[in-house]
């Protein structure tokens, strides 16, 4: 699949490597999906992973509870659909399960603790320069990937967000990122500041109430809390049945309404909305997914969950919020989201945000850019929007690679 070219360096083991056909970067859900629809237009590939698994955020990162928020139509992945006996939300070891599975399925095989640290496009040989860190056990070497196209999938989620706030380093309990909280038992009894009230944030402390901590979760900025289903069908599943008749703006005041009805008013509890609605806020520049409500309000209005403003500083063993009030609490949890990290190592200034990390371009045609360059898993529809993306470029690049071998047999 690629030809091998040695040469020493000063500190590492350099090794310079021709790709035969794309090199695809992540082996999360959106680097699986490419695989297999590049597998079955009979295209090679490369995929690199900085970790050692498939979807290492979802095998590592994750906490006990978590369940898919949508129905598993919309989340599985193309060519091969959710076993028949998963339930409608699975949890997160069944779709641990179905991508390995998945992986398997196709023969997809990642090289593993591959970290990229850099990619940029060679105008002289017409081709990306992808140089890698390789990790094998103490080993550490660079490798130099060279190839005609490169497929982008490290995802929206590929480094915790950790924000600037006052006193935190000089709070005396335990501080964690939400990534690595897996389950409200070890908090039992404690008095904890969860800081986001995303998805991530509320449920999270839902899980602390539910094992007898005492959680605040921190709701600085706006969002839109919704019931997960309405009328006993996925609240998403119902927007985008509606989308097909009606305008974005019409069906975010038909999903208010039902909420309403459903969950009463949130901003009385502490939890004010954005000016748009949900899709709207959703799909804007700097928007927030809107919450799917899994239980997590009626501990919030029976008082189990307390909802707190932004803070304004951190001491010793307290948190003084922005309304002046102090609260003792013995541990933090920051909920505060991932970030995508591409503005970080690929050098271009074209394609990508540099502010935001996502396409300049938005969905449904933020997945092809100049040179060769692809892009999956950056459309803020999650998984779904991913696999309309990997079908997309591997259409694509079949046609490329057809071009390719022509032009390559007539020049033999």
């Amino acid at each position: 699949m690629s030809s091998v070219l040695e040469r020493n360096d000063d500190m590492f083991a350099r090794r310079c490597v021709w790709v035969n056909g794309p090199l695809v970067i992540g082996a999360g859900p959106s680097g699986l999906a490419v695989g297999a629809c590049l597998k079955e237009q009979g295209v090679p590939y490369v995929i690199l992973e900085k970790a050692d698994c498939i979807a290492s955020l979802w095998q590592r990162r994750t906490y006990d509870r978590l369940k898919l928020h949508l129905p598993k139509q919309f989340c599985q992945l193309p060519k091969l659909p959710f076993p028949e006996h998963y339930p409608e939300y699975p949890n997160r070891k069944q779709f641990v399960d179905y991508v390995e599975s998945y992986a398997k399925h196709f023969d997809i095989k990642p090289q593993f603790n591959e970290s990229v640290e850099s990619a940029k496009y060679d105008e002289v040989i017409r081709s990306w320069r992808v140089r890698s860190v390789s990790t094998q056990g103490s080993v550490r070497s660079e490798v130099d990937y060279i190839c005609q196209w490169i497929v982008v999938a490290t995802g929206e989620n590929a480094e915790p967000f950790v924000p600037e706030i006052a006193g935190l380093k000089d709070f005396g309990g335990e501080v964690i990122h939400a990534r690595d909280f897996k389950t409200g038992k070890t908090y039992s009894g404690k008095k904890v500041l969860v800081v986001g009230c995303g998805n991530t944030g509320m449920e999270v402390s839902l899980d602390l109430c539910n094992h007898d901590a005492k959680p605040a979760m921190v709701a600085r900025g706006k969002v839109h809390v919704l019931p997960r289903e309405i009328f006993g069908k996925s609240t998403f599943e119902l927007a985008t049945m509606i989308m097909k008749w009606f305008p974005l703006w019409l069906v975010d005041k038909i999903l208010l309404v039902l909420t309403w009805f459903i969950l009463g008013n949130t901003e009385s509890y502490g939890l004010k909305r954005p000016s748009m609605g949900p899709l709207q806020y959703k799909f804007s520049d700097g928007g927030q997914t809107p919450v799917l409500d899994i239980g997590a309000w009626e501990k919030i209005r029976s008082g189990g969950i307390k909802v707190v403003p932004g803070i304004k500083k951190f001491s010793k063993s307290m948190v003084e919020l922005e309304n002046g009030q102090e609260l003792d609490i013995d541990s933090v949890i920051l909920a505060t989201g991932y970030r995508t990290n591409v503005p970080k190592w690929l050098q271009e200034n074209e394609f990508f945000s540099k502010k935001t990390g996502y396409p300049k371009t938005p969905f449904p045609n933020g997945w092809k850019g100049n040179n060769g360059l692809y892009v999956v898993g950056f459309t803020k529809r999650a998984i779904a929007g991913a696999s309309v993306d990997a079908m997309k470029v591997a259409q694509d690049l079949s046609e490329a690679w057809k071009e390719y071998l022509k032009q390559k047999k007539q020049n033999a």
